[in-house]
């Protein structure tokens, strides 16, 4: 890996052990019930599609492996639902919360310190990798892609959230920080790149994500519209079914 690749790299889990993601929704001493509870009501109220997609119920007793665990409210749903489960994360942060998490539930998973672009398992050892609008925050995200696939049995699956660009929460970044910045020639990519989250955030169109999955059997996308989505359009927001949400959730068969 070169210099340039561990700068952005320590840039990205330098943003998110300062700040693991969905922590901003409560209010609650950092790690403690209330905490975690605030945290799951606020995923439940503006996330709603997550349990149709990640349908938890359906990998009792199954391996499953989740990429990017954050405050953990996906990983211990697929916990409770009976899952093998084994989680990884870029920050010492994430991955002690959720132990402490799991620890207070009393839920039994293996949860570690890990880089997507290099994940620490053996090929083909997961009949399902899921991972949650993280794989764009990763400097080499066909790399972690490519671990995706590598880890996935045949006949399994990978679910994927990662950000669409033509959608309505980028086209809100390019008029604030485009034309209102008085900059109207910046490219969706470097206005998603630069003002969302952590440093170098990636949001791809359709036909780039079908390239990015292509080593899979089958591949589904499905646009979330979402309340940020919302807060630019309105009403517009749900124009042609939500084709331009922010969300993109894949589907890829191995």
């Amino acid at each position: 890996m070169s210099a340039g690749s561990n700068g952005a790299k320590e840039a990205v889990r330098g943003f998110w052990e300062a700040r693991p993601c969905g922590g901003a929704h409560a209010s609650a001493e950092p790690g403690s019930p209330a905490y975690f509870a605030e945290v799951e009501a606020a995923r439940d109220r503006l996330e709603p599609f997550i349990p149709g997609f990640a349908d938890f119920g359906r990998w009792r007793g199954r391996r499953v492996l989740e990429v990017g665990v954050g405050l953990g409210t996906d990983f211990v749903r697929f916990a409770r639902a009976g899952a093998d489960l084994h989680g990884v994360d870029l920050t010492d942060a994430a991955v002690a919360l959720v132990r402490e998490r799991l620890a207070q539930e009393e839920l039994q998973a293996d949860v570690r310190v890990a880089d997507a672009e290099r994940l620490p398992f053996d090929d083909a050892s997961f009949d399902l990798v899921y991972s949650w609008g993280v794989l764009h925050h990763t400097p080499d995200p066909p790399a972690a892609i490519a671990e995706v696939c590598r880890l996935v049995r045949p006949g399994g699956e990978a679910r994927v959230m990662l950000y669409g660009r033509r959608s309505w929460v980028a086209l809100g970044l390019w008029a604030r920080y485009g034309v209102l910045g008085g900059r109207p020639w910046r490219s969706l990519t470097d206005v998603v790149g630069a003002h969302m989250e952590s440093p170098g955030t990636r949001a791809y169109t359709d036909d780039e994500l079908r390239a990015l999955f292509a080593a899979f059997s089958d591949v589904r996308l499905e646009h979330f519209v979402t309340p940020y989505d919302r807060r630019v359009a309105r009403r517009l927001a749900g124009v042609r079914g939500g084709r331009y949400g922010w969300f993109v959730g894949i589907r890829a068969l191995a």
